[in-house]
């Protein structure tokens, strides 16, 4: 009899009965069903975003490395030598990485066309030595 009163009194704290405090097998199973059905909807759309920041960075720097070109033949009467040479004149800080690869030596310098004495030398432009095509379809080589 003693120990009966004696888990009755554990169990009653000012008055009141002292419920368990932890989740059934049932609930849990259910919080985890609808974490499973909210990560298949989100996880496709995250990575499409990571894909498409990656395009838009990829574009972004293009246009930068085209510019400095462009600002380069402009003040020099001539195309750059390397992409490094803008680096070293200052039109660029660095080279900047191509987003796709992950690298800042891909990238592809395409000549100018010949000149009078036929010689093709310089930078006129930039392309991405990614491989693969972007959300448009077209590849990245060719933007």
């Amino acid at each position: 009899m003693a120990e009966y009163v004696f888990r009755a009194r554990a169990r009653q704290r000012r008055g009141r009965r002292i419920e368990a405090r932890a989740f059934t097998l049932i609930e849990l199973i259910v919080v985890m069903a609808i974490i499973a059905v909210l990560l298949t909807l989100s996880l496709p759309r995250y990575f499409q975003s990571i894909d498409r920041s990656a395009e838009v960075t990829l574009r972004h720097n293009l246009n930068t490395m085209r510019e400095a070109i462009d600002k380069f033949h402009g003040d020099n009467a001539r195309w750059p030598r390397s992409l490094q040479e803008l680096v070293e004149r200052r039109y660029l800080r660095a080279l900047p990485v191509d987003s796709i690869t992950g690298a800042a030596d891909t990238w592809i310098a395409v000549s100018p066309p010949p000149d009078a004495a036929g010689e093709t030398t310089g930078v006129r432009d930039v392309r991405s030595g990614a491989p693969g095509n972007g959300a448009d379809g077209s590849p990245y080589g060719q933007w």
